[in-house]
């Protein structure tokens, strides 16, 4: 069930002006029972003013009523044609102003790293509209030479969440046409679980080991017989002596 607008201020009302149950009152107006006894008490909403849900068109009298006659009648918030629909409204998301000088820096990057999103989707993660979209991908906005690629989820403009689930959407319709993915595309299908656990690479042979063809002899064994190849280290250090300074005099 819906509630009513300014539901802690009605909630204040309800409390001061009818003999409805705290229970009655918490349902109605979506809180808790025990924020209900708070506020009869005087611990919770201190200084709220009081809003009259019958002068706003909210409740009935004759619903009031019901209630005070049956403690388990459940008030039901009065029909308002206006209102009909406004919960399911949709449109582009909201972006604080403090955020929005970011908004170009973030469809650039979606549109460089994800270029299987479309225009509305990019529209709903970052909240902006689709011209702009138009002319960053186009490279026909104002500042496109000072603006630089960055993650919307690092500025905070979407979640990770909302992020993946609209690629994988891309992905799964572009699969359902036919269209095939190049390289770039599928490698950012792979999940990094995924990357980490498939086989490794082939690897380039490195210079040494290249080496090892040119070796002296083909086998160890001629390596072994043939000790002519082999220097004794300690007769590298045994030089002789050199001549006292008698010796040089003569």
């Amino acid at each position: 069930m819906a509630n009513p607008i300014m539901a802690k201020a009605t909630a204040v009302w309800l409390v001061d002006n009818t003999m409805l149950t705290f229970k009655q009152i918490a349902d109605f107006c979506g809180l808790h029972e025990l924020e209900v006894q708070g506020i009869a008490d005087g611990d919770v909403a201190a200084g709220v003013k009081g809003f009259d849900p019958i002068a706003n068109n909210q409740l009935t009298q004759e619903e009031i009523d019901k209630g005070l006659n049956d403690p388990l009648y459940k008030l039901q918030l009065k029909y308002n044609a206006a209102a009909e629909g406004e919960q399911t409204r949709r449109g582009p998301r909201y972006t604080p102003l403090s955020k929005r000088q970011d908004r170009p820096a973030s469809i650039l990057w979606l549109v460089k790293f994800h270029p299987e999103l479309s225009d509305g989707q990019i529209s709903k993660l970052v909240g902006t509209t689709k011209p702009t979209i138009n002319a960053i991908r186009e490279r026909t906005h104002w500042n496109i030479q000072n603006i630089q690629p960055i993650d919307p989820v690092a500025l905070g403009l979407c979640k990770q969440s909302e992020l993946d689930a609209a690629v994988q959407k891309a992905n799964a319709k572009k699969a359902k046409e036919g269209d095939v993915m190049s390289d770039d595309e599928r490698r950012k299908l792979v999940s990094t679980e995924q990357s980490l656990g498939g086989e490794p690479e082939p690897k380039i042979p490195s210079a040494i080991s290249g080496l090892e063809a040119f070796s002296l002899s083909e086998t160890p064994e001629e390596d072994k017989e043939d000790d002519s190849l082999l220097v004794d280290a300690d007769s590298l250090f045994n030089l002789p002596d050199a001549p006292s300074e008698d010796e040089e005099e003569k």
